[in-house]
């Protein structure tokens, strides 16, 4: 067991003997490890110059900051600095302890992850404020009461505090709270008390460099602090009432100081403001700046410094700038906010975008934030053209994919030797990935029929309502904003989306897979070069900078609908990370076809097979087929299981159908599961109504299918089930944008509520009202007023069917 064995330079445990230089002796306040890991598995220790300590995993040449928020995660050695207003409570007496301990909890887990961590923190002088003014009113009240014979107090006032002296009383008790906490995670820290002087005295810099090395070597968290007990006097400030402040600026420059010194990382600075803002934060245009580069400060007004504290963030960037320059990656961000202090550590080194994050590589391209707006802007030129000049760009669009077919093959085919060289793609998502001259066709003649039928999409009135004389009220459709389409392995999606946001006048911002990027490019340089023959070329934005598919849900004041196309975890994933964004789409395909007693035989083999083998990948492919038990040991049966071994279709089979076999296909896992590939479930029901109640419990309400010749069972089965698309003798492959007369499709969703089914154009639509009037008020309506309410509906307009 390590212990502080008296401080003696010889340091015994069982097994092992080494020497540790006094200056690391001296900073071990309290050194042990616990039980439960005294025995350490040989595999996972290593000595070095006698010392053990865990293997770290992770490793990073340093000499040059990261470039990027995704790089981050790679970080071995980080330094998070506190700021007061972080370690701090709200009366500026005491801790916030609820937060101490979330910063803990992280900075422990990223310790047991094999990182080097060191915390710089402020604090004592708030810690010692409070134990001050309790040993001061304590005193005061035994003085009074013996003075005046009286148990009843009266107000005591408190004299100013000297915050050298709050700072004296409140190392002890900062560093023994900070060894509480560590040690319910088996993780030692260690106190060390520097000065400026430190800095400029090279055998006491030696000396530093050589504590902090050897406490990380031992996986030890080094505290550090400023010595405020023996600074020079601080200049006064109000800023905590009663106590002279501690500059915030020297914990500032300290921790930057101290990362270039130890070659750090990463260096995280929390405070009490989100981050650095293009204007002060509260006002109206304040913005927060995601990244900041050198030399941007010229742009950036600096507001008020926080609650406590002088250095304010002037200083903060000062001092990131400084560490940046030397090697050491910074983010700024708040650790006091109740909704993200729990995670902001951890999420800051998982690459999230929290906060202001420091980089010397300045993008050549916008930013995801600018592409929004300029999205948002484009969308509005949009939709202010007129029909025939939306058709037009679309009408552009499905020629150049006919024009250009040989460069998109091309780029294609980059993306699909890349794909085979990595072998990271199943064999469904290459397919998916796969453009060919019959699929640029079909693309071209879905362009052409949005095109076409689009003509009245914006603007349409839908009702209209004469609610008085001369007041006039309106519905008309307008588009929803800005969608956000992300879409994994499929750039035919690319130009179908495109075409459906210029018909409904939407901005568009795509996000597509890595997988599909040198296709993505030239789909979307023609979509611009079609968009820019009515100067809208910012309308639709591809989003190529490196950002993660969470960040970009959380950009609720920039986006309105997000539709996400590709695999079911990818859809589940977004619909989680999104916040405030409604999602439109579907997280599973798992698609049903019921064979019923009446069905006929020509039918059931055609159906089945065109639903499962035409195109296996796709989410409208049929994933469970439900047979009537009646049908077993038939020769509709056999023909049946015959289709699919020729089709080498992989059978699972159903609990109910494999009871009836003696030697049965491999018993299926879960019936809710989607294949994706020439793989089905076999299930038995003993009814049309048992067939309802499977689809319900086991299916995902996308796309279901009856095969009967009886018109009674199949009405029932038509209007019993719940879902999106309901097929009486077609195949599920049926339900689809393009197959429904829609054009194209950005999606399949299966929500309840605004589009259900394949979503074209309408579904990409909302409302607004218009109301004209004649010097209307509520008032003329009153019981006396002298106008009443008619609510008359007026006829519709015509609409354009050409």
């Amino acid at each position: 067991m390590l212990c502080r064995a008296a401080l003696s330079p010889l340091v015994h445990s069982p097994g092992w003997c080494f020497v540790l230089p006094p200056h690391a002796i001296a900073a071990i306040s309290r050194l042990y490890v616990p039980r439960h890991n005294q025995r350490l598995r040989n595999e996972s220790i290593r000595c070095w110059s006698n010392i053990p300590f865990i293997t770290m995993p992770l490793s990073r040449a340093h000499g040059k900051s990261f470039a990027h928020r995704s790089e981050l995660k790679h970080a071995k050695r980080i330094v998070v600095k506190l700021g007061s207003a972080v370690v701090t409570r709200g009366d500026e007496c005491g801790l916030a302890l609820g937060r101490l301990a979330s910063i803990v909890e992280q900075v422990s887990m990223l310790q047991n992850q094999g990182r080097e961590m060191m915390i710089v923190t402020s604090g004592a002088v708030a810690f010692g404020k409070q134990r001050l003014r309790h040993e001061i009113l304590l005193s005061q009240s035994v003085r009074q009461a013996l003075h005046s014979g009286q148990n009843q107090l009266k107000d005591m006032a408190i004299p100013v505090l000297e915050a050298r002296a709050c700072a004296a009383a409140g190392q002890s008790g900062l560093m023994a709270l900070y060894e509480a906490m560590f040690t319910q995670y088996s993780i030692c820290a260690a106190q060390i008390l520097v000065t400026n002087l430190d800095f400029h005295d090279e055998q006491k810099r030696r000396n530093l460099n050589g504590t902090l090395h050897e406490l990380l070597r031992m996986n030890i968290v080094p505290i550090i602090n400023t010595n405020d007990a023996v600074v020079p006097p601080p200049e006064p400030n109000s800023d905590l009432q009663g106590v002279n402040v501690i500059s915030v600026k020297d914990n500032d420059s300290l921790a930057a100081r101290l990362a270039v010194e130890m070659k750090t990382d990463l260096l995280i600075v929390l405070s009490d403001v989100e981050g650095l803002f293009d204007s002060p934060p509260g006002s109206d245009d304040a913005k927060l700046i995601d990244i900041f580069y050198p030399g941007d400060q010229q742009s950036v007004t600096f507001g008020t410094k926080s609650r406590v504290g002088m250095g304010g963030m002037e200083a903060k960037v000062k001092a990131a700038l400084w560490a940046l320059q030397g090697g050491t990656s910074v983010v700024i961000a708040n650790g006091t906010h109740p909704k993200i202090s729990g995670h902001v550590i951890t999420d800051i080194v998982e690459g999230k975008k929290v906060g202001t994050f420091f980089s010397e590589v300045k993008p050549a391209g916008p930013t995801v934030e600018q592409q929004g707006e300029m999205a948002r802007a484009g969308g509005r030129t949009l939709a202010a053209l007129q029909p025939e000049q939306r058709a037009e760009i679309i009408y552009r669009l499905a020629d150049l994919l006919t024009d250009q077919r040989e460069e998109i093959l091309l780029a294609n085919k980059k993306d699909l030797e890349e794909a085979e060289n990595k072998g990271r793609l199943a064999v469904p998502l290459l397919k998916r990935l796969s453009l060919s001259t019959s699929k640029l066709n079909s693309l071209a003649i879905g362009l052409r029929q949005i095109a076409a039928s689009s003509q009245d999409s914006v603007g349409r009135v839908i009702r209209r309502t004469r609610i008085a004389k001369d007041l006039d009220l309106e519905q008309v459709t307008v588009p929803i904003g800005v969608l956000l389409v992300i879409f994994e392995s499929r750039p035919d999606c690319l130009p179908q989306v495109s075409a459906l946001a210029v018909a409904s006048g939407n901005g568009l911002l795509l996000k597509g897979g890595k997988e599909a990027a040198h296709s993505n490019q030239i789909l979307h340089h023609l979509t611009q070069e079609a968009l820019s023959i009515h100067g809208v070329k910012d309308a639709v934005q591809l989003v190529n900078t490196r950002e993660e598919v969470e960040d970009l849900c959380r950009l609720d004041k920039l986006i309105d609908l997000i539709i996400p196309r590709g695999s079911s975890q990818l859809v589940r994933n977004i619909q989680k990370s999104a916040k405030g964004i409604p999602v439109m789409g579907h997280s599973e395909g798992i698609c049903h076809v019921y064979v019923d007693t009446d069905a006929s035989v020509e039918k059931v083999t055609r159906i089945i097979r065109d639903s499962k083998c035409e195109y296996p990948a796709a989410c409208n492919a049929l994933e469970t087929l439900l047979i009537h038990r009646d049908l077993l040991r038939t020769p509709l049966f056999d023909q049946i299981i015959d289709m699919l071994r020729v089709e080498q279709v992989k059978i699972h089979a159903g609990p109910k159908f494999a009871s009836y076999l003696t030697f049965s296909p491999s018993e299926v896992k879960s019936l809710r599961t989607e294949y994706g590939d020439l793989e089905c479930c076999i299930e038995v029901v003993d009814s049309v109504q048992e067939a309802v109640e499977h689809i319900h419990k086991y299916g995902s309400s996308h796309t279901d299918v009856i095969i009967t010749e009886n018109e009674k069972t199949a009405e029932f089965f038509l209007q019993h089930v719940d879902s999106a698309c309901v097929f009486w003798n077609a195949s599920t492959r049926f339900s689809d944008g393009y197959r429904f007369g829609l054009g194209a499709e950005v999606g399949i969703s299966t929500s309840r509520i605004h589009a259900r089914g394949p979503v074209g154009i309408e579904g990409l639509l909302t409302t607004k009202w218009l109301l004209r009037g004649n010097n209307h008020v509520v008032s003329d309506f009153s019981e006396h007023g002298s106008m009443k309410y008619l609510h008359e509906s007026l006829p519709l307009p015509q609409r354009n069917t050409n």
